[in-house]
């Protein structure tokens, strides 16, 4: 479980395809403080450390073909720099919110503006995760939990503060990129419940 609060960007170092899935490695200034087996997320995609390699202040994961598929994991070349979050503590304060690291798709940016300092960032929703989103309401989008500013059918929006926009890879979105898109877990246990109540009572 994480909260959608980046801690540092990484950077890919290599990758390599290994059958269907691809291997990942990354260099962060988190190296150090990770072990083997431990779960992080990496552009809000939850993925497990392998390998760790001190003296170069690197680490290993792996990309499944499902989740090359759902993410835009497949697209990452060398070189590119990536949202870093490790698993929530009991300990710690809950910032963002509750974020899996189960990416339930992707989007594409469709529009971009500077408004008086803070950047507004507009991307497209689709039809089957409409009732998923509420003005306010939370999602994560490559692993940053975030505010939704404007809500349409079709599209929704976010601001992103300076803090924010300098300390991730807010910074390389562009209209027409695709992001990897969590909606809030919440909405989705009560679409859920929603959906067996109305199979009960058609029965």
């Amino acid at each position: 479980m994480f909260t959608g609060i980046v801690e540092s960007m990484g950077q890919i170092t290599d990758l390599k395809s290994e059958g269907r899935n691809k291997i990942i490695t990354i260099s962060s200034q988190l190296t150090p403080e990770l072990k083997v087996d431990q779960s992080i997320s990496h552009n809000g995609v939850c993925l497990t450390v392998e390998r760790i390699e001190l003296q170069n202040n690197q680490y290993q994961i792996t990309a499944i073909e499902e989740t090359l598929k759902k993410t835009t994991l497949d697209d990452w070349v060398v070189g590119d720099h990536v949202n870093l979050e490790r698993s929530v503590t009991l300990e710690q304060r809950l910032d963002g919110h509750l974020v899996q690291g189960h990416v339930d798709g992707t989007t594409v940016c469709t529009d971009i503006k500077d408004r008086d300092g803070s950047m507004f960032f507009t991307f497209r929703l689709s039809e089957e995760h409409q009732h998923l989103v509420i003005p306010q309401g939370s999602v994560t989008l490559d692993g940053i939990s975030l505010t939704i500013a404007e809500l349409s059918l079709v599209e929704f929006s976010v601001a992103i503060i300076p803090y924010t926009f300098e300390h991730t890879n807010a910074q390389t979105w562009q209209t027409g990129k695709a992001v990897n898109v969590e909606f809030d877990v919440f909405g989705k246990y009560l679409e859920r419940y929603r959906e067996l109540y109305k199979s009960k009572v058609s029965v």
